[in-house]
Parts: structure tokens; C-alpha cells; sequence
């Protein structure tokens, strides 16, 4: 395969734009889905819920605001073609300024300080932002782009469990995590899960899985199953849009895997709120 050059010019204005749409404009996977959820939902508050997040990304839309005023922390993927050469700049600088432009520029809050113990003084442009690089095949550059704000990235959750424990433990788990969170992460979530790996890799993997193009069933028909059945469970918890009650919790649950070491079973667990921000490109 050819190889082919990319200017890390051109990967900064991508990210830029990737990073105000993400801000501005519900994704169409999410708003199908609300959509679809507001039908079905039998809770009064959460119909009324429902209605105000409606109003709310038309405006964002129409007025180019924020669809929530946590614009978060820009959590970034980026799969790196290994016949792909960046050239005027590196891929870590390009991206980085990709985002500080975007968050001067739109006028996005800035949420990020650069001490998260001491000084925690701001550092004025949202950065730097955490990104996951992955060198595949190929010569494109695949760049997602999903803003993660506090409130609900404070609803993570990571488990060891034991082996022995097994599949009921995984389903106890999720279910207590989401439930648990109750109306802090602005449900209805979308519920990223990753079992695997070890401890950190599980939960990158539930961030992946966030990604995921919403409603899409893991190709494996055992994962499948298993997000359908945490599905209408959490939904039949009760906590509902907003944490307002109702049959709407979650739009999805997304489950990604990973093989592990014989003696674990670690399963991390990523919630995203019903803006569910993510937006992608390929160069």
C-alpha cells in the first residue's frame, strides 16, 4: 500500500472541527434514539425530561452552543495507519493545538488544571487532552474525538473480580454502578463496559465501547445477548430520565473484551450522559 502524507496542519483544523461539533450537535445515532425512548417512556417527569432535551439540542443547533455547559475533558482515539507519515509538526503537537483552538476559539468552558492535587490552576485552553493511539494497518488516519464531562465521568467504576464469580457478578456489577449513579451522570446514559484485560485496559476498553455507533449489538451473539439482558434490567430500575424516575435509564448498554490473565476477571465500567458527544474523522 502507498504511502501517504498528512500535514499536521490538517490534522489540527480536524480536530478543531471535530471538537466544536462534538460540542455543538447532538450525534443522529443518539437523537434516533432519544427519539425513540420518548415514545416508549410511561413517566411523566421523564416525558417532560425528554421534551427539554429536545429543546435543548435545537437550540444548541440553531444558536451554536454548547449542548451541555461541561464541554469535558476531550478524550481522543486515534488509529494511526503505519503507512501514514505526519509531516510539518508532530501527530502529538497537532492534536493538542487542534483542541486548544477549538476551546478558544468557540469559546468552550476550559475544565482542565494542570495539578490535580495541589495548585490546580487552569491552563486556559482544555488541554492537554488524553489520547489513546493505536498504529493498524493501512494509510488513513481515523481520529474520534468524545468530549467526557465530570459529572458523569465521576460515575466510573472499576471491579476485580474473581474468575469463579463469574457472568452473574459482571451483570451485579454493572447494573449496582449504574443504578448507584442515579441521576448524576443526566440519564438516559449510554453504559460503556469492558471486560478484560487488567485494571486500566478494562477501562479504556469501556471507553471504547462508548463509541460504538449507539444500539449497534456486539458481534458475538454471547456479548449481544449479555448487553440486551443489563438493558432491560437497568431500564426496569426505575431511575429514569434525569434520575426523574421512569423506564428510560440507559439507551444502550456497549460491551468490549479483551483477553486477560487466568487469575482475573477485571471489569470497568464508563458512563455517557444522553448527549453522549462523539464525533469522528478519517484523513
Amino acid at each position: 500500500m502507498s504511502q501517504k502524507i498528512i500535514s499536521a496542519h490538517d490534522i489540527t483544523e480536524a480536530v478543531e472541527a471535530l471538537c466544536v461539533s462534538a460540542a455543538f450537535d447532538l450525534p443522529e445515532d443518539v437523537q434516533a434514539c432519544l427519539d425513540a425512548a420518548q415514545q416508549k417512556e410511561c413517566s411523566d417527569l421523564g416525558r417532560w425530561a425528554f421534551d427539554k432535551m429536545a429543546a435543548n439540542r435545537v437550540i444548541a443547533h440553531e444558536e451554536r452552543m454548547p449542548l451541555c455547559q461541561d464541554t469535558g475533558l476531550a478524550l481522543i482515539f486515534v488509529d494511526l495507519g503505519q503507512d501514514v507519515q505526519v509531516v510539518d509538526g508532530t501527530l502529538e503537537e497537532a492534536v493538542q493545538s487542534g483542541v486548544a483552538r477549538a476551546y478558544e476559539g468557540a469559546y468552550l468552558r476550559k475544565s482542565v488544571v494542570d495539578d490535580p492535587l495541589f495548585d490546580r490552576v487552569n491552563t486556559q485552553d482544555n488541554t492537554p487532552a488524553i489520547i489513546h493511539y493505536r498504529v493498524v494497518a493501512g494509510n488513513e488516519l481515523k481520529i474520534c474525538v468524545m468530549p467526557k464531562g465530570g459529572g458523569s465521568e465521576n460515575m466510573s467504576a472499576l471491579a476485580m473480580l474473581k474468575p469463579a464469580q463469574g457472568i452473574e457478578a459482571v451483570k451485579d456489577f454493572v447494573y449496582n454502578t449504574v443504578v448507584n449513579a442515579g441521576g448524576n451522570p443526566c440519564p438516559p446514559t449510554i453504559v460503556g463496559v469492558g471486560i478484560g484485560g487488567n485494571a486500566e485496559y478494562a477501562l479504556e476498553l469501556s471507553k471504547k465501547a462508548l463509541g460504538r455507533p449507539l444500539g449497534q449489538s456486539h458481534a458475538d451473539e454471547r456479548y449481544a445477548k449479555l448487553e440486551q439482558e443489563l438493558l432491560e434490567r437497568i431500564n426496569a430500575s426505575g431511575v429514569g430520565p434525569q434520575g426523574f424516575g421512569g423506564n428510560t435509564t440507559a439507551l444502550a448498554v456497549h460491551i468490549e473484551y479483551f483477553p486477560t490473565h487466568i487469575a482475573m476477571l477485571p471489569v470497568g465500567v464508563s458512563l455517557n450522559c444522553h448527549v453522549a458527544r462523539h464525533k469522528q474523522v478519517v484523513l
